[in-house]
Parts: C-alpha cells; structure tokens; sequence
C-alpha cells in the first residue's frame, strides 16, 4: 500500500511540474509560436526553382550546394527544385556546355556546341545581365577545328562563397530563345521574365562561373529568415486534435 501512495504521489508531481511549465509558456496566436520563438519551416516557406542549361549546371545558395543537373548532356531537361529562401541570397552556378577537354568540341569532335542558361525562381528571382559571368574554359580557340585547342583558366578560390569579390567579373550576356534554342521541356516550365545567360561567346566559351545577390524577395513577399535553424530549438507545429 504505501509503494502504491508513493507512486501515485510521483504521478501527481510529474503532471504539477508539466503543468506548470505549459503555463510559463506564452499562449499561440493563431497557431503560431510565442514572440521570439523560432518555429519549424514548412513548405509553404519555400520557394520554387526551374533551372533549364544547356547542357548542365550546379547550383549553389548562399555558399551551400542546393542543386545538380542530373543529366550531363542529352535530353536536354528542366530541373525543379524546393528551395527555403534567405535574404540577401547569393546565388552561384556553374554551366557547361558539353565539350571535349582537349578539343572543346562535341560528337566525336565533329561540331561545336553553344550553351545557354536560363533560371527562375517563383519569389521573381530571374537570370538577367544584371548577374556576373566569368568563362573560366573556352575552345576550339579560333573555332580552329582542324588543330583545335582548349583555353583553361583557374577557377578563382571560394567563388561559390557569400563574401567572394566578383567586381572584376564582367556582366552576363542575353541572348534570345531563336539563339539558344531550348528544346521542348524548357516550353513545358515557368521561365516568363527570365533571359538567357552566358559570356561573350555562346559556341566557343563552354564552362561559365556566375554569380547574382538577391537583395530582397523581388516580389516583396515578407518571408521568415530561418538560416539559424540549427543552432536553436525550434517550436514545433500544433499537434490536431485527436478524434474521438
């Protein structure tokens, strides 16, 4: 009898203490957590990315990896992707077009390619001359396609990084969709507003660095800054109610 009191005592202690902790919490407004309290991010704080490059690409935000072209040559394909967005976003990519490293030429080097990069994300975010290219690979050089020949250059340090200095960079250059031509996904995805990118040379320039900061969300939309999510403990969703 008395193992029996002292478990039922400890009972009633533990749901004083629960109690008393959820009375020191601040009440939800509308389902969302106290002032101050970092919720968890949902998908409804996302935005959505359409990324279209011929003939691949790697996508970095705000220093980090967030996309790769899964296919390095053909079918041309679009990529979309889920992004959780921060603001000022960097934005860094890398495009190649499909080339030989030594020849800069493509099927069995017997042609010269051209690229094209195109991206749109659903906050307004949009390619444009506005971004930075940098060709850090170009070839045949000439379009010498008897003696063909690469031109490398280094591919600067960090450049993926928030804080990398591109100032020297020169502005991308626009081109039509008639000068690229996308094949048919690219018409099937949400690129309105968006221009075709690429340096100087769209045959012969094959391996392009770019880089863009997105100072704010273009379409003025107020979004939670959740960059320092893993640093704290999040307050969760409210659980449904249970039926009956």
């Amino acid at each position: 009898m008395r193992k029996l009191f002292s478990a039922l005592a400890g009972i009633a202690g533990a749901a004083l203490f629960v109690w008393a902790v959820a009375a020191a919490q601040p009440p939800r407004q509308n389902g969302q957590p106290p002032a101050g309290k970092m919720r968890k991010p949902a998908m409804a704080d996302t935005i959505r990315a359409n990324i279209y490059a011929d003939n691949n690409f790697m996508l970095w935000i705000n220093g980090e990896l967030v996309a790769v072209d899964s296919i390095t040559f053909i079918p041309h394909n679009v990529i979309s992707v889920d992004l959780l967005p921060s603001y000022p976003m960097t934005i860094a990519v890398m495009a190649r077009d499909n080339a030989s490293p030594k020849t800069g030429m493509e099927y069995a080097d017997t042609n010269i390619g051209d690229g094209g990069f195109i991206l749109k994300f659903s906050d307004g975010t949009v390619t444009s001359s506005a971004w930075k290219a940098l060709c850090v690979s170009r070839g045949p050089r000439n379009r010498d396609t008897k003696n063909p020949q690469v031109e490398n250059l280094p591919i600067p340090e960090n450049w993926q990084a928030v804080n990398f200095d591109d100032s020297s960079w020169k502005a991308a250059k626009e081109y039509t969709e008639e000068e690229v031509d996308p094949k048919q996904p690219y018409f099937e995805n949400d690129f309105a507003g968006a221009k075709f990118i690429w340096t100087d040379d769209v045959a012969i320039d094959n391996t392009i660095l770019f880089r863009h900061v997105v100072k704010s969300a273009p379409d003025g939309k107020e979004r939670p800054d959740f960059t320092n999510i893993n640093n704290v403990v999040p307050d969760s969703p409210p659980k449904k109610a249970k039926k009956r």
